[in-house]
């Protein structure tokens, strides 16, 4: 029986998930946090779009663990308040501006640089479950797959960059940034591509 096949084997994955999630609309209501009820909302649409995927393409547990991994992340990043002292960048002091090298590196960015790091290898996933070597065999980490695949998951970061950019337009007093944030961002994201194709390049290959 495929590992998609086997419930079970999800739920510790969907009671993770659930339970961040629950605890994040419970600190965002208390706190009339509007800026993550709307991301609490994208949230719940992308965990729809992956349960689809999964069905799909079969994601392994590894996969699944590291996109949910990547949830908790965001949600602590932007509801955990910083202790007081720590060095933070702009108006909130939450993880999300944290500066985990002052001037130089935030969490925010190796949220950014992880989680499309592993879009890519999503990507990569849903491309040797899809296509197949001539000789009918496993697609193999290629150069030229890899980095259509390293330029999907700088895609989906563009893609995320709008819906920060929805955030701040309907959205007031937000903890999105301003221009040079939005920059960073994306160069976190080239770093978390780029690191995820070397790695499947260099490793086996399975997704």
């Amino acid at each position: 029986m495929s590992e998609q096949g086997r419930p079970i084997k999800l739920l510790p994955i969907i009671l993770f998930n659930a339970a961040y999630m629950l605890a994040a609309i419970a600190v965002s209501m208390a706190k009339g946090n509007k800026e993550f009820i709307f991301y609490l909302v994208v949230m719940g649409v992308l965990i729809g779009v992956m349960a689809v995927v999964h069905r799909r393409v079969g994601l392994t547990m590894p996969l699944l663990w590291a996109f949910s991994a990547w949830g908790f992340l965001h949600m602590a990043g932007g509801l955990c308040p910083l202790p007081e002292g720590w060095p933070y960048n702009g108006d909130h002091a939450v993880l999300y501006s944290w500066w985990l090298i002052p001037g130089l590196l935030k969490y925010d960015q190796i949220v950014h640089a992880f989680g499309f790091g592993v879009t890519t290898w999503l990507c990569w996933h849903g491309a040797r479950q899809m296509f197949r070597e001539e000789d009918g065999g496993p697609l193999k980490p290629g150069l030229g797959v890899l980095i259509l695949c390293a330029a999907a998951g700088m895609g989906f970061g563009a893609l995320n960059e709008v819906v920060e950019f929805i955030a701040v337009l309907t959205i007031p007093n937000t903890n999105v940034g301003g221009y040079e944030n939005t920059g960073w961002d994306l160069v976190a994201n080239l770093t978390g591509t780029v690191i995820a194709a070397l790695s499947i390049r260099m490793g086996s290959g399975r997704g």
